[in-house]
This record gives structure tokens, sequence and C-alpha cells, in this order.
């Protein structure tokens, strides 16, 4: 039998909707695995599920909710958009699209996917997010990939996103981001929160506190996480693996341990950038 796990504890958002803290990323699945690991990890108790139209699987993620057994209202859906929509009018297109794929009346957080700065539509796209959430058909609404630059052409005209869903990491730090997350009250989500392979998850700082602790090296990295505040949403089809990243709020990082796993910060030639990449 599957083990079940107490649901994350949630964060508020600036505008009082409460996101869980921990949650299904679901990047790279197709359909079926996505409808199969999504309904699986809501019956182990997880409430926050992460998609995108760029993933190809917000049908499988629809379905997954809706087979369950858990109540609409009780699961927290995030997806995001590509910059084909970008602008106001596309962004109800593109909320509108994502709805019938979800098969879902409303989406709990909608989030522009990058920023896109060569085609300069990020800021039109995110009024459109406005006009979305005034209308009720979002229920929080926020950017991902948005580096401090995209975030400021928001804030010069009054508008704070609820989230910025980053790569963040021990090896990803990006303190000044989110200090500026924090100094606005902007929630950080991290993406790809176990690195990428195996390097993080078999580096010795992260191995020996996980000894330490009697925990597997991804609980640890997690913990890292939710310890300082953010969002994060680790991928998983297995179980066993979905439980495990749950079961991370019975315990808690020494500060020593803290400061050694931001110690592993470095500098990341191939990390995707916000300026040049995007889609």
């Amino acid at each position: 039998m599957t083990k079940t796990v107490n649901p994350a504890p949630t964060l508020t958002l600036a505008n009082g909707v409460e996101m869980p803290q921990l949650g299904l990323g679901t990047w790279p699945m197709n359909d079926a695995e996505a409808a199969a690991a999504v309904a699986q990890a809501i019956r182990i108790g997880y409430r926050l599920i992460d998609t995108a139209e760029n993933y190809e699987n917000e049908r499988g993620v629809g379905e997954g909710v809706r087979n369950s057994g858990v109540a609409r209202e009780q699961i927290f859906v995030t997806t995001k958009f590509n910059r084909k929509w970008h602008s106001v009018d596309g962004a109800r297109q593109a909320c509108e699209a994502s709805l019938e794929r979800l098969g879902l009346d409303y989406i709990d957080l909608l989030l522009v996917h990058w920023p896109n700065p060569d085609q300069d539509r990020y800021v039109e796209a995110y009024q459109g997010l406005v006009r979305l959430l005034d209308a009720g058909v979002v229920r929080a609404i926020g950017t991902s990939n948005f580096k401090p630059a995209h975030l400021q052409r928001l804030f010069d005209l009054g508008l704070v996103p609820a989230v910025n869903q980053i790569q963040l990491d021990p090896y990803h730090r990006r303190d000044e981001l989110v200090a500026l997350h924090k100094e606005k009250g902007i929630v950080t989500e991290s993406w790809r929160p176990l690195g990428c392979g195996n390097a993080m998850l078999s580096d010795p700082a992260v191995t020996a506190i996980a000894e330490a602790h009697g925990r597997t090296p991804a609980q640890v990295l997690l913990r890292w996480q939710v310890q300082q505040g953010f969002v994060t949403c680790p991928k998983s089809a297995d179980p066993a693996r979905q439980a495990q990243n749950l079961d991370i709020f019975d315990f808690a990082l020494s500060a020593e341990q803290m400061a050694a796993l931001d110690g592993l910060d470095r500098p990341d030639p191939e990390m995707l950038d916000a300026d040049s990449f995007g889609h």
C-alpha cells in the first residue's frame, strides 16, 4: 500500500491565497505519465501540482486531478504560457486554452513562463494576467524566470507578481533575486530543486548532512528550500520517492548545515539566461 504523508504547510500569497509549500513537478512527463503520477501524488498527500503549456501534459495533469478522489478546491494547480501569447488579449487566450486542456474551471496560479525580452511584450502579457485575476478565472498570478530588470519593468507600473518561479538550489543561490522578492513580498518558487543529474544528490556536503539526519539527499535539498520559505516542486513518478519528497516537514537543518549547503553556490556557465533563452 502506498504511504500517505501529511500535506505540506501553506504560504500566504500577497493577495491572501494559500499556496502549498511543496508540490509535484511534471516536467518531463507525457499525458499518460502525468495522469498517473498526479493522481498518485494527490492520494499520497500532495496538494500543489505544477505544469505548463510547454510541457505538453496539461491534459494528463487535469485527468490526474479529476481521478485523484480529492476535491478540486483542495488542490492548487499552477500552469504557465509561452511567448506567442505575450499580449493583453493573448494572456486571456492562453488561459482559455490551458483551461480547455486541463479540463478545469479555474487555474490557481498562472505564470508568464519566460520574459523573452527580445520581443519585449512580457509587460503586456502580465497586464493580461491582471485582467484574468480581476475576472476571477485565476486565483493568483506571477512570473517565471524573471530577473531583477524584468521585474523592475513591472514594479514601475505598480505591478507585483505573487510568485516568481526560478532556477534555485544550493549550486544556484540567486541571492540578489531572492532579496528583491522578499523586499517586494513576492514568494520565491524553485524549479528543478534537486539539480541536473546526480551532481548535487551525490555532493559530499549533501550526503553527510543526509546521513546525520537519517534522511535521503533529496530530502536534505528540499528541506534547504522550505526552511528558507521557498516553494518547491520536485518531479517524480515513483510513489515511494514522491512520499519521501513530501515528508520533510518533521525535521530541521541546523544553522551550520544550512551554511554548508549555502557554501555550495558556484558559477554555472550553462545556466539558462532569461535574457537570451525562452519559449
